[in-house]
């Protein structure tokens, strides 16, 4: 049954705030923002038609706290609420009380996101249904023989929480000796992060790639795919870069890969946005996880289909059915996502923080910045330090990669530190251009997250023609003071 949504609270910040803002607004959805004091001036904040403040001891704190942000959308007179990604996007307690409050939630129902939550329940169910899952063992089958049935897997293994995401908690295990500490250490880690220290191991692939694909779903039983994307430019788990298509995918496996994850979603009468993700290597692939959320590098899939996901997400929520049929999805060209953090590769990535006393992104034909930042905001160790994301679109893959390099020299951030050159070292490198990178690749090349040995009176020089290259900087310095303008031209 359709229900048309005219007000929407939007639960995040940042850039997924401002991108939920502008789809909501072009399509005449009045938008309503919780907003912690952190984040009042950031351009969501000034976007959105109102806003609600939202009280925490933390920034973190605030938008997580579901019933506040549950209130505040009932206080506003909002019909909808959009949970963006992080925070509460993938909780179901607080899907299913936006439902019993009788609001739309937009995204899948809470017992979706429960049975796609628990990787082990998750897991079970891909292989019920036919989709391809690792040789594993989990420990709710049999706990007391769990480490020597794991064990019997031979190395290398993954030792991954049940209840785990991001990357937390998860350990590689190459040498079967240090197995009974791996284990303990995940069970902590998992409990720690997530509350629940039950874990599941599986046979890890080596150098693998990771494959996702974008599906949604009506909740009917009716499921498109929007084409797949390769994340495998990661580090410790975490993506760096995104692009679409994959370059290493054949046209077979491509359509095997893309079906698997239909077939998973329809068998789950999934509705709304959904990603499947995969482990692919040596011309196999494994089910890994299904994200019940709009993920961060859904841009480079927009970018090649020229669609909007965040219109279809509410069209779908308002009970509109998919918007077309899988025959009617094209895709052009190449798209690459990337992630500009506010961080010190050369230091190991550590977060960075400080002014922003210069954001120029680049411009130009098939270069989209989406941010949550403007010129003059602080850096803060409150939030996530990821400051913008870069995406390219290009005719094909290397003309992508080129553009991509170019941008990234035009991107002049000043106040923090950034991860822009390491991006163009990666992206830029023989192995990224080939389409030779894993998941483990980075990790293994530490190289590239070198600063560039430039020390002394060459640094003072390079950092003082940079400054005077810029007209806000330049303006600054040749500004005559008031005083001396009201004086004229006398002279003594």
């Amino acid at each position: 049954m359709s229900r048309p949504i005219t007000k929407l609270l939007i639960a995040n910040r940042g850039e997924i705030a401002v991108r939920v803002i502008r789809t909501a607004q072009r399509l005449g959805i009045a938008t309503v923002l919780v907003c912690h004091e952190l984040d009042l001036g950031s351009p969501a904040s000034v976007m959105a038609d109102e806003i609600v403040m939202l009280e925490g001891r933390t920034g973190v704190a605030a938008y997580l706290d579901a019933a506040q942000i549950l209130a505040a959308a009932q206080k506003a007179g909002a019909d909808a609420i959009h949970p963006g990604y992080g925070f509460l996007s993938e909780n179901a307690a607080f899907a299913k009380a936006v439902s019993e409050a009788g609001l739309i939630f937009v995204g899948p129902t809470a017992a979706m996101i429960d049975l796609m939550g628990d990787k082990v329940r998750a897991r079970a169910f891909a292989q019920k249904h036919g989709v391809p899952v690792a040789p594993s063992v989990i420990e709710d089958d049999d706990p007391v023989n769990f480490v020597a049935k794991a064990r019997a897997l031979g190395a290398p293994l993954l030792v991954k929480p049940s209840a785990g995401g991001g990357g937390k908690g998860m350990r590689i295990v190459r040498d079967m000796a240090k197995l009974d500490e791996e284990i303990a250490q995940a069970r902590s880690e998992g409990a720690r992060y997530f509350g629940d220290g039950r874990l599941y191991v599986e046979r890890f692939v080596e150098e693998p790639r990771h494959i996702e694909v974008q599906v949604f779903g009506d909740g009917q039983g009716h499921v498109i795919h929007l084409g797949e994307r390769e994340c495998s430019a990661q580090r410790r788990f975490q993506k760096i870069i995104e692009e679409t298509p994959s370059p290493v995918l054949t046209p077979d496996l491509r359509a095997r890969i893309c079906q698997a994850a239909v077939d998973l979603a329809r068998a789950a009468h999934y509705a709304n946005a959904g990603t499947v993700e995969f482990i692919y290597g040596r011309d196999e692939f494994y089910f890994l996880e299904m994200n019940t959320r709009l993920q961060v590098e859904h841009p480079v899939t927009e970018e090649v289909t020229g669609l909007d996901l965040v219109e279809w997400q509410l069209r779908i929520a308002a009970g509109e059915g998919l918007p077309c049929t899988q025959s009617e999805i094209r895709s052009n060209g190449h798209a690459i996502e990337l992630r500009i953090y506010a961080e010190s590769p050369s230091r190991g990535f550590l977060p960075t923080t400080g002014p922003l006393l210069v954001f120029d992104p680049p411009e130009g034909e098939g270069v989209r910045i989406d941010t949550g930042f403007v010129q003059g905001q602080r850096v803060t160790s409150a939030f996530d330090p990821m400051l913008a994301k870069l995406i390219i679109h290009a005719p094909d893959r290397s003309s992508a990669i080129d553009r991509a390099c170019d941008a990234l020299r035009e991107f002049v951030i000043l106040g923090c530190e950034t991860n822009i050159e390491f991006l163009g070292a990666l992206t830029g490198s023989s192995a990224f251009r080939s389409g030779d990178v894993h998941t483990g690749f980075i990790d293994a090349n530490p190289h590239l997250a070198q600063a560039p040995d430039v020390e002394g009176e060459a640094l003072m020089r390079v950092l003082g023609a940079a400054c005077m290259a810029l007209p806000v900087l330049r303006e600054e310095a040749e500004e005559i003071p008031t005083l001396h303008a009201m004086m004229g031209g006398w002279r003594n």
